[in-house]
Order: C-alpha cells, then sequence, then structure tokens
C-alpha cells in the first residue's frame, strides 16, 4: 500500500517515511504542492499525508484540486488547528484533520480509521483483478480453471480489501479493522481465516499463491 507524504520539513517527512516503511507501507515524498500534484498523478498512491501549509501551492489547494479527480483518502497534518482551519479542511475533501504535534500511535490509528472507511464504502457489487472476480452480492469468488468459491461475509470483506491493492501489501492491523473493527478482531483470528480461505482454493493456491504471506506485516494478492 502507497503513501505519498507531502510535508516541507524534511526532518519530519522523514520520521513519518519510517513510521509508514515500518508498519508495511511504501513511501513516496513531496515537499511542494506542485511536487505532490505531480506525484500524485503518477504513482496513484493509495493515501496522501498533506501538509497546510506547504508552499506553491498550499495544502488545501491541492486537497480541492486532487478531489475533483480521485477519492483517495487524505489526511491533512498541520498546526494550524483553529476550528475555521479545520472545518475548511474537511470542506475541501479531507478525510481527517490532525494537529501537530501528534504521537505515531495516534497516527497510525487515524491511519486505520481512515482506511477502513475507504475499504468498506463501496457502491460497485463486483470487483474484479485480471481474470479473478469476486461477486460482492453473492459473495463468491471465480478463479480461471475453478468452480465458483462461496465465501463467508468475513472471507469477502478480506478478499475485497486485498484485491482493491493488488501487488501491494496490506497491514495485518487495516485487515482487521475492515473485516471486524478494531475491537472485535485480532491477528490469529485474521490467519485462521486466510488458512480457510486458502483451503477453499484448493491446489492452484499451494503451487502459485495468489495470497501471499508478507511476515510480520501483511498479506498481499498477487496476479
Amino acid at each position: 500500500m502507497k503513501t505519498l507524504i507531502v510535508e516541507d520539513d524534511k526532518t519530519l517527512a522523514d520520521i513519518l517515511a519510517f513510521t509508514f516503511v515500518r508498519e508495511g507501507f511504501e513511501v513516496v515524498q513531496a515537499f511542494t504542492g506542485s511536487d505532490a500534484l505531480t506525484l500524485w498523478e503518477k504513482e496513484y498512491p493509495d493515501l496522501m499525508l498533506l501538509d497546510v501549509n506547504i508552499p506553491l501551492p498550499d495544502g488545501f489547494s491541492v486537497c480541492e484540486t486532487i478531489r475533483k479527480n480521485w477519492d483517495t483518502p487524505i489526511i491533512f497534518l498541520t498546526v494550524r488547528d483553529n476550528e475555521e482551519d479545520i472545518i475548511h479542511g474537511l470542506d475541501v475533501g479531507a478525510d481527517d484533520y490532525i494537529s501537530k504535534p501528534f504521537s505515531p500511535r495516534q497516527l497510525m490509528a487515524r491511519v486505520d480509521a481512515v482506511l477502513r472507511r475507504s475499504c468498506t464504502n463501496f457502491e460497485e457489487d463486483h470487483y474484479q483483478v485480471g481474470a479473478v472476480f469476486l461477486d460482492l452480492e453473492q459473495k463468491s469468488l471465480t478463479i480461471p480453471n475453478q468452480e465458483s468459491i462461496s465465501l463467508s461475509e468475513s472471507e469477502c470483506k478480506f478478499v475485497h480489501c486485498i484485491m482493491r491493492y493488488a501487488g501491494q501489501v496490506v497491514t495485518s492491523q487495516i485487515l482487521i479493522n475492515c473485516i471486524w473493527g478494531p475491537e472485535n478482531g485480532n491477528k490469529e483470528m485474521l490467519r485462521q481465516l486466510v488458512h480457510r480461505l486458502r483451503k477453499k482454493m484448493g491446489f492452484r493456491e499451494e503451487s502459485e499463491p495468489m495470497i501471499e504471506t508478507i511476515s510480520g506485516i501483511g498479506y498481499c494478492f498477487c496476479q
């Protein structure tokens, strides 16, 4: 899962990058508004951390521009914590607004919450990556040369989430939050879910793993 960090304080930007890499994210960085927009169109990240007080243009303008074309989650990080700025940030399309200073734990909890909402708020009734087809209404997974696989509610949510980020690592905590919520799930429940799902997928999953375990981090949908 790729995060674009837009922060003109390079020391803080490096700290943020280290925090996200440690959690299993791929990170790209920008230090100005114009660079942020260029990288956005080039990298198409899954999440954006955006400082308000960046130069040329400022964070509010960057967010407003991106929201005209994309609905990817955007979180403002800023020292500007007055009510008018917060309301303006949310009005231009931010998913959350975090005032500096903040702790890494607080930041990652807010990131997980934003990604959980992004992962579960879909209107489509199906999702497809290559020749793999997920029917969200029927809760079934179709893989070439196999019969359709019936999924439980939690298995369907898991597959949907990792298919959305095909080829990228989705952390265990994000998956837990998407499937059960932070208060109701844990890594052992997730491990058991993946084990059951792999058994359903049969021989192909053993020889050509579609769901790859990234030790200590999470899972990746491979094609």
